[in-house]
């Protein structure tokens, strides 16, 4: 019998002050889609969707079980990837007078070097959108 090992991530949870502050945010800003959907207890939740990625949204004081041990706004850093060029997302955020904490600046991916640019989204969450290079 082979180890066991996962292969990827399906989505990960947020917990943030306001779902509807979240996903105007990742809307606007980063081109998510918010989406809201029916869980097998019949209960409704939020998530922003990406490629085949999600994120689950969870509002802070009402998270849902099983959930972290300590569900809290602002305790994320996230990296993305993106096709478009790093110079484009500049002349995006500044338009939207979305302020660039850091970059660009050469990282180091999972797979490959990136050019990333740093921000924060309304619960302080840390942002990293990244081109591979």
């Amino acid at each position: 019998m082979q180890p066991c090992a996962v292969q990827s991530l399906d989505h990960l949870v947020l917990t943030v002050a306001s779902i509807t502050r979240t996903c105007t945010f990742y809307e606007t800003i980063l081109g998510m889609r918010a989406e809201r959907f029916t869980v097998a207890d019949g209960s409704t939740r939020t998530a922003l969707k990406y490629g085949q990625q999600k994120i689950n949204l969870h509002e802070a004081g009402n998270e849902f079980d099983p959930k972290s041990a300590f569900p809290t706004p602002g305790s994320a850093d996230l990296c993305f990837l993106s096709d478009t060029p790093i110079e484009d997302w500049v002349a995006q955020l500044n338009a939207n007078e979305v302020v660039i904490e850091e970059g660009p600046v050469p990282r180091t991916g999972a797979t490959t070097a990136l050019l990333s640019i740093y921000i924060r989204d309304p619960d302080n969450n840390l942002i990293e959108i990244s081109n591979p290079i």
